[in-house]
């Protein structure tokens, strides 16, 4: 393990008013004293199939990681598609 990270999960509504995942991401804490700034790319699993996707648009019930170990440490998410969401800066100050 490299250290603590922060693990975003990004929510917002859809086009029906649910609430959908946004995007999610995972960023380490810096160790070194002041202040950083980091930008994290973000990212939201994707169905496998068009009737999956389809479904998915209708229900308003997206694919989302339950786990979000799945997010800081990457492990296993290669089988698993995903689209970029855009990005997400945060800045720390560390003392």
């Amino acid at each position: 393990p490299a250290g603590p990270q922060i693990v975003l999960s990004v929510y917002g509504p859809d086009f029906f008013g649910h609430d959908v995942v946004r995007g999610y991401g995972a960023v380490h804490v810096p160790f070194v004293p002041g202040r950083h700034k980091r930008t994290i790319a973000m990212f939201v699993p994707e169905s496998t199939s068009r009737l999956q996707q389809l479904t998915s648009w209708f229900t308003g019930r997206r694919p989302e990681f339950t786990d979000p170990r799945v997010v800081a440490q990457g492990e296993g998410r290669e089988v698993t598609r995903v689209r970029s969401q855009g990005f997400v800066t945060i800045s720390f100050n560390v003392m």
